[in-house]
C-alpha cells in the first residue's frame, strides 16, 4: 500500500473520531504506541514489531489528516530526490 492510499484508509475508518479526539490526544496515543514499539524491538518479537510499526504509522497519519498534510507529497518533497542534505542516494554525508 502506498503513503497516500494509507492515509486515506485511516481517514476513512478513524477519521471523524480522530478529529473530534483533537491533536493532543492523538499525540499521547502516538507516543503511546512508539513505547510499546521500543517494548516489541526489546523483546525481538517480529510480529508484535510489525503490529507496532502499523500502528505509530497510522497514528502518524491521523496527526497529519488533522493537520491537512499530504503525508505523500511531504515524503516526496523532502526525501523524493535523496538526502535532503548532500542529495546523494545513498547518503554520502560526512
Amino acid at each position: 500500500m502506498e503513503i497516500k492510499a494509507f492515509q486515506k484508509l485511516i481517514e476513512d475508518i478513524y477519521g471523524k473520531r480522530d478529529g473530534a479526539r483533537g491533536i493532543p490526544a492523538n499525540f499521547t496515543w502516538l507516543m503511546e504506541e512508539i513505547g510499546e514499539l521500543a517494548r516489541a524491538i526489546r523483546k525481538g518479537d517480529k510480529e508484535q514489531i510489525e503490529n507496532e510499526f502499523a500502528d505509530v504509522l497510522a497514528w502518524t497519519v491521523t496527526i497529519a489528516n488533522i493537520l491537512g498534510i499530504d503525508c505523500d507529497r511531504a515524503v516526496q518533497a523532502k526525501y523524493g530526490t535523496g538526502c535532503p542534505r548532500c542529495g546523494s542516494i545513498p547518503c554520502s554525508c560526512v
